[in-house]
């Protein structure tokens, strides 16, 4: 049938391939394990997927040539860069870390080394999409509130502990553990399952404000460093909004890779590097004002931050290498209440993850994710966030729709470009001097980014409310009351420390904690109201939501990209490893019975006659003479289960009958 030399794998894939059109193929009268032909695919297998609409370039399975895999892989790096160092320089205010500079590097340094292998890890075994992970401002609310404490308040100048490291290190550990023990929850919610029945109470009027009021209660430190300098604020807004909305469309020459070799080629440069345009050009404007005298030289003086020299001193005491290792700051301390308000970031993170999931699946040109691909990669994150803790970051992962959304524009959804971008992050990080380099750059250019990039945001929370009637009461009362209630309590409780007071201190620092975490308050609300006020699935926006998070198992044969990169034949041989939530042959389904083993016995009885579709009951037999790999009759079946799951008639079908016969596969 095959020449000697044929190699084995394309000799499993053509057995396979063959049984599938011998399955499509057959005629109406004909029946598989008693199946009614009727509820059968009629699809043929060999038709292309549905889902590679977007004519891209670079579909999920595709490597580009290799210059072309590490430029690609660059531009995400620079996509995510300008999110990402915000983050450090948010905390450093909190953290008590001051002037000192170089610790900032190091901490910039930090949390770009754990997110290139958070992206490694999640492309590779996790979701094994194209999708980047890195640092997340849903952390950043409970992180203010754990470190707004009175034992967390920061020394004023000459008070004891001024300056030191140990300050500043010690309010960092607390923030370790806290990611830590959360971390663990998330890694239990995904690898078990659990995320797919939490997202049948969560839908858009939980979602939304509490995603949205991340961005707004963010408001603060944003204000702070625009204060610095107001003109240069505005500047760097302007520019970010010139460059990603008017100028979105206007393409630019560039030296790209075309057709094997190097050209110059036209690229929407404003569309996809807005940000670091943004600071490059506010950056040289802040130079040439230093230089001619415009800003104060007076340390003193809140102005005189926004020179470009008042920290160049960070570039030569930073060494030229740092490896960043785990447990760099000390052992990491854990308190209730810090886990307990680090657990809403973890859930907000994972809820906006899985939306994430479902966009880059349709941008990349994969099917939408299968459930067990869904709960490795919340699971995934969950570790990446572990990581993150035990290196240090001061900040967890998720997934970042940023560079979902460069992949869209950019046309290129390979996994491997995504690898390679977590592989530069990781070397530029041991770059000691690069991550001090952008320490210097001026507070008001800081501010000015930190308007839009909260202000996006919070948009991303509200755009939720497209699934949901806003014209019903109901749901205006409950969006409402969530956010003002979400940005009242947290604030009356900041201003008026010590009001908690049950008795219990440990109790005292738990709630609050939780009450003054604004996305905390305001979703918990949405979530008890939503769904306790009555009113239906569809005025209650669940029904459309379901429809975009929902599973749509078509073409199994190409559901193989979110597979183990290894492994899976001895996965396939093990009946047991179905039901494993997180292993690809996981079938929660009611057809999961029909290829849980390579050997099924025949029922005793018949189909009963008054059955639709009982005609010929011929049972479908695999030649185990044709499979010369022990585990190709499981593979075939496997497949075969995802080609009838795309058929949902078939569960309609399932009540008529009283038994149903198997095939010996």
């Amino acid at each position: 049938m095959f020449p000697v030399d044929f190699p084995q794998e394309k000799r499993e894939n053509a057995l396979i391939d063959e049984e599938l059109r011998s399955f499509t193929a057959r005629g109406s009268d004909e029946d598989l394990d008693g199946i009614p032909s009727n509820v059968r695919s009629s699809t043929p297998v060999s038709d292309p997927p549905p889902y590679n609409d977007l004519d891209l370039q670079y579909t999920i399975e595709d490597v580009p040539p290799w210059p072309m895999c590490i430029l690609l892989g660059f531009q995400h790096y620079l996509t995510m860069f300008g999110a990402t160092v915000a983050l450090p320089l948010i905390l450093s205010g909190p953290l008590c870390v001051g002037e000192n500079n170089v610790v900032k590097g190091q901490l910039i340094s930090t949390i770009f080394f754990v997110s290139g292998l958070s992206t490694l890890l999640q492309s590779t075994i996790g979701i094994r999409l194209p999708i980047v992970q890195g640092g997340t401002y849903t952390f950043l609310v409970p992180t203010f509130a754990i470190l707004s404490l009175e034992k967390w308040s920061c020394p004023a100048e000459g008070e004891e502990g001024f300056g030191e490291n140990e300050t500043w290190q010690q309010r960092l550990r607390e923030i370790q553990g806290a990611i830590m023990v959360s971390a663990l929850f998330q890694i239990f919610i995904g690898f078990s399952g659990l995320i797919g029945i939490m997202l049948r109470f969560i839908g858009p009027l939980a979602i939304a404000p509490t995603i949205a009021l991340v961005g707004l209660s963010l408001f603060e430190p944003a204000a702070n460093f625009c204060g610095v300098q107001w003109g240069i604020a505005i500047f760097t807004i302007f520019l970010v909004l010139l460059f990603s909305q008017y100028l979105n469309n206007v393409k630019a020459p560039a030296l790209g890779w075309r057709n094997g070799k190097c050209g110059v080629i036209w690229w929407p440069v404003f569309k996809l590097f807005p940000v670091i345009l943004a600071i490059i050009c506010a950056w040289v404007l802040s130079v040439i004002l230093t230089v001619s005298g415009a800003y104060t030289d007076d340390a003193t003086k809140p102005q005189y931050l926004a020179r470009t020299d008042a920290r160049t001193s960070v570039l030569n005491d930073a060494p030229w290498f740092y490896f960043p290792y785990p447990g760099q700051w000390g052992i990491p301390t854990v308190s209730a209440a810090g886990v307990f308000g680090m657990l809403a970031g973890v859930l907000a993170s994972m809820v906006e993850s899985v939306g994430d999931y479902y966009a880059c699946a349709r941008l990349s040109g994969a099917p939408p994710p299968p459930i067990h691909a869904i709960n490795r990669g919340i699971g995934m994150e969950g570790i990446g966030c572990l990581m993150a803790g035990i290196w240090g970051s001061g900040n967890g992962t998720t997934s970042y729709s940023e560079n979902i959304g460069a992949i869209g524009i950019t046309k290129v959804g390979s996994r491997r470009v995504i690898q390679v971008g977590g592989v530069i992050m990781i070397l530029l990080a041991v770059f000691g001097k690069f991550g001090a380099l952008f320490t210097t750059i001026p507070d008001p250019i800081i501010g000015g980014l930190f308007c839009c990039t909260f202000g996006m945001v919070t948009a991303v929370g509200i755009s939720n409310l497209r699934h949901v009637d806003l014209n019903l009461s109901r749901n205006l009362f409950i969006l409402g009351f969530s956010l003002i209630f979400g940005l009242v309590l947290p604030f009356w409780l900041k201003a008026n420390p010590g009001a908690i007071n049950t008795g219990v201190p440990e109790l005292d620092q738990v709630l609050t904690v939780l009450l003054s975490t604004n996305m905390a308050v305001g979703g918990l609300i949405g979530l008890i109201l939503d769904n306790t006020v009555p009113g239906t699935l569809e005025q209650r926006g669940m029904l459309e939501w379901k429809g975009v998070i929902q599973d749509h198992p078509k073409y199994g044969r190409y559901m193989d990209g979110y597979n183990f990169p290894f492994g899976m034949n001895l996965v396939r041989k093990v009946a047991c490893f179905r039901h494993i939530p997180f292993c690809p042959t996981f079938h929660e389904d009611f057809l999961s019975f029909l290829t849980c083993g390579r050997k099924r016995a025949r029922a005793d009885t018949d189909i009963d006659a008054e059955a639709p579709g009982t005609g010929n009951d011929k049972a479908y037999e695999v030649n185990d003479a044709t499979a010369e790999d022990s585990g190709m009759n499981s593979m075939i079946g496997d497949r075969l289960h995802n080609h009838l799951a795309a058929d949902t008639s078939y569960e309609d079908e399932l009540p008529g009958m009283n038994s149903v016969r198997t095939s010996t596969l």
